[in-house]
């Protein structure tokens, strides 16, 4: 199972934080996060890619480039790419190059995305939400079977044989669906025989067992063979040396987050009750000291059937940076020891 991190390159949700905050200081906290994970031996650190002011991660090609100079080990990838209001053959060529740069070590996650400022941004009517994902997933994976194009869509100009390049280090470059739990959208990734993604940030990781049943399902029924359908887990969370320790910590940057989506989305405001709910032993959230983050990982592998990787979005920007590195740290000497020790005595 891989294990790793994922960020969004938050500053803050608080108006008066955000403000107080440099995103060139981001920038350089988050590659010495980075850093950090590829030295405690993390598999994986993901950038998702947003358009609001509460983020620096417009462009996770660009961040994680930066991060691939300066990394031996761990894989880099986009957490998620929003192909819906992006174009493939730049989406192909930017991830291609990070492979080159990283030497065989980038992926692409895709996804429609959490948040809509990308469709009007770049002229995308969202009454095409959803035909605009087919129609571009379609067209990246014809750019990564052949350098050569021919292909014809309704919202692109069509590719008549022109070549796309550079071509990556891996062949096939890594390309994953990102989904949030519409069961169309696992049927889709399961018929494509593409890996999943599957963000669990609320409620009870079992409560998803049966979309991914579905996922695995209609997978085989095209054809496709059980090790290609791999499932990782989004969730959110945050390690400390101590369990309240942790979940102090992280309340008031999750809470004001969420309340303020929940502003926009009209749900009512996030409160510690519902928090505390969420981290407890059946709840979506990763959140505690090492030993029970490893325990809830280890559970849901179990509950869903089988992950292939299991990525922490950590909160961070609104959490300072030194308790940023310290959760790494814990996630990759203390966790991931523990959880690679019982997957390896489960399999023998």
């Amino acid at each position: 199972m891989q294990l790793g991190v994922d960020s969004f390159v938050e500053t803050s949700f608080d108006p008066v934080q955000r403000a107080a905050m440099s995103e060139a200081g981001r920038i350089r906290d988050l590659l010495e996060e980075i850093e950090l994970a590829d030295q405690v031996g993390l598999d994986v650190f993901g950038i998702g890619e947003h358009h609001r002011r509460e983020y620096v991660s417009s462009a996770p090609a660009v961040i994680l480039a930066a991060a691939a100079a300066r990394t031996k080990r761990i894989r880099l990838t986009s957490a998620v790419t929003v192909l819906s209001s992006d174009d493939p053959v730049r989406v192909f060529q930017d991830f291609a190059t990070l492979d080159l740069i990283s030497q065989g070590r980038a992926e692409i996650i895709v996804g429609r995305g959490s948040f809509i400022e990308s469709y009007p941004l770049f002229g995308y009517d969202l009454d095409n939400y959803d035909e605009l994902f087919s129609e571009k997933l379609d067209l990246l994976l014809k750019i990564r079977a052949s350098a050569e194009v021919h292909w014809k869509g309704k919202h692109r100009a069509p590719l008549t044989g022109q070549g796309v390049y550079p071509r990556p280090v891996q062949n096939p470059l890594p390309i994953r669906i990102g989904v949030g739990g519409t069961p169309q959208s696992l049927v889709r990734a399961g018929t494509l025989g593409l890996p999943l993604v599957l963000a669990i940030i609320g409620g009870e990781p079992h409560r998803f067992r049966p979309l991914l049943d579905l996922y695995r399902e209609a997978g085989q029924r095209a054809g496709h063979a059980p090790e290609q359908l791999s499932v990782g887990i989004h969730s959110v969370g945050f390690l400390a040396d101590r369990t309240e320790q942790a979940a102090d910590e992280l309340y008031p940057s999750y809470a004001a987050a969420f309340s303020a989506i929940g502003r926009e989305r009209g749900w009512g405001p996030t409160n510690r009750a519902q928090f505390d709910l969420l981290r407890g032993p059946n709840g979506a959230l990763l959140v505690g000291d090492p030993d029970a983050v490893a325990e809830k990982i280890l559970r849901t592998n179990e509950v869903l059937g089988g992950i292939s990787g299991m990525s922490i979005l950590l909160n961070s920007g609104a959490i300072p940076h030194r308790k940023m590195m310290h959760a790494i740290e814990l996630l990759g000497t203390r966790v991931a020891p523990i959880v690679r020790k019982e997957l390896a005595v489960a399999a023998t």
